[in-house]
């Protein structure tokens, strides 16, 4: 199988990995630039893991969501009509709560038991916590995500 097409077979799941990642590196700096100076201010770790997480999602879903609908907003137009297709909009909006629902809570556990740990140890700054965290985490929620996509058949083999 050529490069072409590889990429045209795949290029749903490419660009939805894509748009994860991107959106992931935003949520994982600015996480770890909150929890840094959260802990500053306060010194309850299990609240610093849970306010970051918030933060973290804060910028993740919105930047997600605005990079998903740039990227597939021509796949929901009726051709013979050039209207939008309210019905697929809201199949494929089933399939991606489902799957996110339950890779999100994978992620969230492994995120927040891994970045309180880590500064109940004391053996990293707070914002390596939440990196380390978060890196381990995302790295569980890819694989779910992406056995998440297939198992509700989320895009269509071409």
């Amino acid at each position: 199988m050529e490069n072409g097409e590889f990429y045209k077979k795949y290029q749903e799941y490419i660009l939805f990995n894509k748009n994860i990642i991107i959106s992931g590196i935003f949520a994982f700096f600015g996480g770890a630039w909150f929890t840094q100076v959260f802990a500053q201010y306060n010194s309850n770790n299990f609240v610093n893991s849970l306010v970051t997480l918030s933060i973290e999602y804060g910028i993740y879903i919105p930047l997600f969501a605005l990079f998903f609908y740039i990227d597939n907003r021509k796949k929901y137009i009726e051709h013979s009509t050039g209207k939008k297709d309210y019905g697929k909009i809201k199949n494929d909006i089933k399939k991606l709560v489902t799957a996110f629902s339950i890779s999100e809570v994978i992620y969230s556990f492994a995120k927040i038991t891994i970045h309180y740990e880590l500064l109940q140890l004391r053996i990293v700054e707070p914002y390596q916590a939440s990196m380390i965290g978060s890196l381990i985490a995302w790295v569980i929620f890819l694989v779910s995500i992406n056995l998440s996509l297939k198992a509700v058949k989320l895009f269509r083999p071409k």
